[in-house]
């Protein structure tokens, strides 16, 4: 099977081929099989690829398929899949999780009228072509075993964000309604939310800024190794930093500027919260499997750099933690609750990234696959909430849904809780081996983990208690509420079931004496280069295992308390504090920073480049000026052509003259 691991890019590729160009003429019934089953059949594949690597004891083996360029003996890129315990652990996430958002989509992306009439969307073939594309581009990515082939998944993962995003392009912005305060109180005004055209374009250009540091870096490791191949570049990477110490920080530094984009992190997170605007489906894919995962993969596949760059691994886990707690606070007192979710995603990549960034790699990629499970759960039991709701989001319009919905809310709770890192859920044990390796590297960082840990519970929770709990705030939409069909709750309850249980992937061994599976699993990818992990004593694991489940049960009392037992307490304090509640709400105005600063001033830019170089210089010299050069030279030897034979016999005895002249007298 390992031999045969194109399938799994080369079936994606295929539903997306036929859905794109069949998908109208064939009907949303066959899209809706084709699709999925073509990421399912990927899934197959993947992990067929996984048995084999186990029964080879995790032995990489590299698949050639074809040169894709050459240059003399200088320049050589072919197109090799790397099947290896990490690339296999990725393609089993993106596949198997991305083919549960597919079901789930194939109900989600219809519309059922009172009589029960299906009405799927107008571009329902689009949309699964789009989506096939994400997951392909995704593995290309993930198997690629060097840098170029990396960059073009990591091209490609952005164009299809860009694309699906954006994908309902002709739907407005759409106006928040202000936070009320109570009575005598101005209330709260809320930015609008942008329109699904510019979101998708803010996504684009944002991560442009750090595709450019990114192949800046590629660029950097062609220059430094002769070469992009992984298996070229590691064993030789103590080397080249012994011999030219800067090149390896350069390296590791601009290939973490990709990273911020496409992972969102401080300063390049601003176009993941409002990339909610495409179908719920596309947010549980960029937030789950998908994008935002790109930049740790890239940083564990290249941890013999990292490992060589203390000072830059240092700068990820600082700005890894300043992530994670900067959006968590935003995320306190958000309305909307994809929004909610998509700054939850922020913060636990910032975990991720504080994780690689201590050496904890094999902690960071734990956390990513329980993150896949959890997150996906959470994003599509919002998207349950909207599909029942028609498309309402904010949840100070809902309540009571837990009766209405009983399996989206016992669901989207299991999720809550993994997400919260209650005890012995699957983001307990992974968030607490982040924070224990944090704490052994560094106390501080330790400590802005476990801030972030309370405040991840405690606006979890808020976000389940306004929702799913008391009376209902729409009595319409409360009345019009219904559970989804099977399509939408089965991919519920799997993930719930990943969310509960995948934790035991990774028990902490200090404990609990079971092999760490993960660990296991991803021993060779960081043994090869001499990475060693060590692990906390008994007593220190016991006691921060602890403390994490207390701030968890903790930060979740204090949002019962808040919003199901005293409700009046939020409001009041919003009152209270309402510059800072004003700043959280809006995002500590960011995006309003960003627009004065670099886009008013982009576009000014761009305004006087026009004005300027383009119409007196280019419009003016090469546009209108070399035509009427052209044409004035040709209306002046337009005079030669008279039409006069004694004209013509003259020109050639003055030519022949000339001529003579010029030999004899040289």
């Amino acid at each position: 099977m390992t031999q045969l691991i194109w399938l799994v890019i080369a079936l994606p590729i295929f539903g997306m081929l036929f859905n794109g160009i069949l998908g109208r003429r064939v009907g949303y019934k066959v899209v809706s099989i084709v699709g999925p089953t073509m990421v399912f059949l990927a899934f197959l594949v993947g992990f067929g690829a996984f048995i084999e690597t186990i029964r080879r004891g995790g032995v990489a083996v590299t698949v050639h398929l074809w040169t894709w360029a050459t240059i003399g003996n200088m320049f050589s890129v072919p197109i090799n899949l790397l099947v290896d315990p990490l690339s296999i652990l990725m393609v089993l996430v993106v596949t198997g999780v991305g083919f549960l958002i597919h079901v789930y989509a194939t109900d989600y992306m219809i519309h059922r009228d009172e009589l029960g009439h299906v009405h799927p969307d107008r571009d329902f073939s689009r949309f699964f072509t789009f989506l096939n594309l994400f997951i392909a581009s995704m593995l290309i990515l993930v198997l690629g075993d060097n840098y170029l082939m990396m960059y073009v998944g990591w091209e490609l993962v952005g164009l299809c964000s860009y694309l699906l995003i954006g994908f309902w392009y002709d739907r407005p912005e759409q106006a928040q309604a202000p936070i009320d305060l109570g009575a005598d109180h101005e209330p709260i005004k809320l930015t609008p939310l942008l329109s699904p055209a510019a979101s998708g374009m803010k996504a684009f250009i944002v991560n442009r800024i750090g595709d450019v540091g990114f192949a800046l870096g590629v660029f950097l490791i062609w220059q430094t190794f002769g070469t992009l191949q992984f298996d070229k570049i590691f064993p030789f990477a103590k080397f080249v930093s012994e011999n030219s110490p800067s090149a390896i920080p350069w390296i590791t530094f601009l290939l973490f500027i990709g990273a911020m984009g496409k992972s969102a992190q401080i300063p390049l997170y601003v176009w993941l919260p409002d990339a909610m605007a495409g179908p719920t489906p596309v947010s549980a894919l960029i937030h789950a499997a998908t994008m935002v995962t790109a930049g740790v993969y890239m940083i564990v596949r290249s941890n013999a750099l990292y490992a060589l760059s203390p000072t830059v691994s240092l700068f990820i886990a600082t700005i890894g933690a300043l992530t994670a707690l900067f959006a968590a606070t935003i995320a306190l007192v958000q309305v909307d609750l994809k929004r909610i979710l998509a700054y939850s995603t922020v913060s636990q990549l910032g975990y991720m990234f504080m994780a690689v960034g201590v050496g904890a790699y094999t902690s960071g990629m734990f956390h990513l696959t329980t993150h896949a499970f959890f997150k996906a759960l959470l994003f599509l039991g919002a998207g349950s909430v909207m599909h029942a709701l028609h498309d309402v989001i904010d949840i100070r319009r809902m309540g009571g849904l837990r009766d209405k919905m009983p399996d989206t809310y016992r669901t989207f709770v299991i999720g809550g809780l993994a997400l919260a890192g209650f005890p012995l859920m699957s983001g307990f044990f992974s968030k607490d081996e982040i924070l224990a390796k944090a704490f052994e590297f560094s106390p501080i960082l330790w400590g802005i983990g476990i801030i972030t840990a309370g405040l991840t519970a405690f606006y979890t929770f808020r976000a389940i208690f306004l929702a799913f709990h008391g009376q209902p705030r729409d009595q319409h939409l409360y009345d019009h509420a219904h559970e989804n069909h099977l399509a939408i709750t089965i991919p519920l309850w799997i993930l719930a079931i990943l969310a509960m249980f995948g934790g035991l992937l990774g028990l902490p061994s200090a404990i609990i004496p079971v092999p760490h599976l993960f660990d296991k699993w991803l021993h060779s990818i960081f043994m090869a280069h001499g990475e060693v992990e060590a692990h906390a004593s008994l007593l220190k694991e016991l006691v921060l295992l602890s403390t994490s489940g207390i701030v968890a049960i903790g930060g979740i009392g204090l949002a019962y308390f808040f919003y199901v037992v005293s409700p009046t307490i939020p409001q009041n304090l919003a009152r209270q504090a309402r510059p800072l509640f004003n700043l959280l709400a809006n995002k500590y105005y960011i995006d309003e920073l960003y627009h004065e600063v670099f886009v008013k001033s982009g576009l000014g830019f761009a305004k006087n480049m026009a004005q300027g170089v383009d119409r007196l210089i280019i419009d003016a010299v090469f546009v209108d000026g070399l035509p009427k050069l052209v044409n004035s030279l040709g209306q002046m030897l337009s005079h030669l052509q008279s039409g006069y034979i004694r004209h013509y016999a003259l020109a050639t005895f003055i030519g022949v003259l000339v001529m003579v002249s010029y030999f004899f007298l040289r």
